[in-house]
């Protein structure tokens, strides 16, 4: 089993985004701009780039959008072993917007996610998410496998273990 690491840390802020209109029957359901930019919202005060995006936290966060989320070939050592950021472009593009839901629903996550920030998300808030990382297209590559404790890396990892104080 692959397990999926996301960093998504926002509380439920869509209130101010009005509700996506339905769509008639039998047409398909168009996304309204005020979704994406909901979304683009969520991932920025959810520090979603500060994993997903190379060096985004380094650039104070100047790093052109085309760039973002496309996920980082350094890990996170744990003691879960070593977990990566995904590509969430390519995620988005190779699963739907229910799938997508689900993943962050009822999907193991691996630490850094904040987890704990992603259940109190409403249904709304992923959706938005979604869509708003959806419209940025398909772009870089697939992230390495998070790897089980004990097994080496062959990427640069920060160490996420806590290091007790000399006595």
């Amino acid at each position: 089993m692959r397990w999926i690491m996301f960093t998504a840390a926002a509380a439920a802020l869509l209130s101010a985004c009005s509700k996506p209109a339905e769509a008639p029957a039998g047409q398909p359901h168009v996304v309204a701009a005020n979704d994406i930019e909901a979304g683009r919202y969520l991932v920025m005060v959810g520090s979603c780039n500060d994993c997903h995006t190379e060096g985004f936290p380094q650039a104070g966060g100047n790093i052109p959008e085309a760039e973002r989320l496309t996920g980082r070939a350094i890990g996170y050592l744990g003691p879960w072993g070593v977990s990566y950021a995904t590509n969430l472009r390519l995620l988005a593009q190779s699963t739907t917007e229910d799938g997508w839901v689900e993943i962050l629903r009822s999907k193991p996550l691996l630490p850094p996610m904040p987890t704990q920030n992603i259940s109190k998300m409403t249904e709304k808030d992923l959706r938005a998410i979604y869509r708003y990382i959806h419209s940025l297209g398909e772009a870089g590559q697939p992230e390495p496998d998070n790897l089980p404790p004990g097994v080496e890396p062959r990427t640069p990892v920060e160490n996420l273990v806590p290091v007790p104080p000399r006595a």
